[in-house]
């Protein structure tokens, strides 16, 4: 659901996208929140979590101004590879704008928290989406949005 809303929003605002990637890419097994021992619910219970990202900058990142960071709830929160890009990077300059997806979670403080978490960039209000969310939904955001 994340990629779909991400791919659309690429196209919509002619832009780059950039995946981040786990060097160990959650399975489904993996993200089974309900299975006590999941790798999921484990790095959950863990306060130290860490999640390695194959590749932590995009290309040419100093050049963007506007940047979108779109992640599923986890436990009320951005998905903790999120955490990791967001540490990595230097948002000084540029606006951000989060973007999550959840079946029942809303955006809580997810993007205070990422914001609170990269301390710099101007971390605009973000957006919580369903997985029914249409395109005519996305593009409605996308038009209130103030961006240069």
């Amino acid at each position: 659901t994340t990629d779909r809303i991400a791919q659309f929003i690429a196209e919509e605002m002619n832009a780059d996208t950039f995946v981040i990637t786990p060097v160990d890419e959650y399975t489904d097994a993996d993200l089974d929140w309900t299975d006590s021992s999941s790798r999921v619910v484990t790095e959950h219970n863990d306060p130290n979590r860490h999640t390695e990202l194959v590749t932590v900058m995009p290309e040419s990142f100093d050049n963007y101004d506007n940047i979108f960071i779109g992640y599923p709830i986890w436990w009320g929160i951005a998905a903790w590879p999120v955490d990791t890009f967001v540490e990595a990077n230097d948002f000084t300059g540029k606006t951000v704008i989060p973007f999550a997806t959840s079946a029942s979670s809303g955006l809580g403080e997810s993007g205070q928290l990422l914001a609170e978490l990269a301390g710099t960039g101007d971390w605009q209000e973000g957006m919580r989406f369903r997985s029914s969310v249409s395109e005519g939904d996305v593009q409605e955001w996308l038009d209130s949005l103030s961006l240069s």
